[in-house]
């Protein structure tokens, strides 16, 4: 499979600016809702996104260190990697998905978190991720390797991007069964 470039990053704009919109909506609920939990074991919609704040701050750095490194001249197709295409497919959701585990130190829950800054650090994550697509946009999305949270393994920044907004939908998705 080989994306056009601008096509696949329209698409990742749409899913970032979804989430926007739906943690910009959740100013409309209690700290008590967005901190209520189906059980012990459950995250609440703030630990979602106390959790993807957290990977945030791994993947915004090293998307923004990785593309202003880049001197490639842009390119009009991406390619993805096998491990990373695969990974990136594994975040969305799907009906019937399973949970997967995470780092202890990505696991929010039992946190005590403030709600509002959770969704403002949350928003600026995002915004942030927003910018790193623009500028993509001149680069080659292929050649540029980026780090991810496991130890010697590089992804194709492309996939890399897949990865991050992807497992952002797995847990908006989780967050919004959360509210209900």
């Amino acid at each position: 499979m080989i994306f056009k470039t601008k096509v696949l990053l329209e698409e990742l704009k749409r899913y970032v600016n979804s989430h926007i919109q739906f943690v910009a909506s959740l100013n409309e609920f209690s700290e008590i809702d967005l901190q209520k939990k189906e059980d012990e074991k459950s995250w609440s919609v703030i630990e979602c996104l106390e959790h993807l704040n957290r990977y945030a701050d791994f993947y915004n750095r090293e998307l923004t260190k990785q593309l202003e490194r880049s001197k490639l001249p842009k390119s009009v197709m991406f390619k993805p990697g096998y491990f990373g295409n695969k990974f990136a497919l594994q975040m969305l959701p799907k009906e019937g998905m399973k949970t997967m585990n995470t780092f202890k130190s990505k696991n929010p829950i039992h946190s005590k978190l403030d709600a509002q800054k959770v969704m403002a650090d949350f928003l600026d994550n995002q915004f942030e991720l927003l910018r790193l697509l623009e500028v993509a946009e001149e680069k080659d999305l292929t050649k540029i390797k980026t780090a991810i949270t496991l130890p010697f393994l590089k992804f194709r920044i492309g996939d890399t991007f897949r990865f991050v907004i992807f497992h952002n939908e797995r847990h908006i998705v989780q967050a919004k069964k959360a509210l209900h």
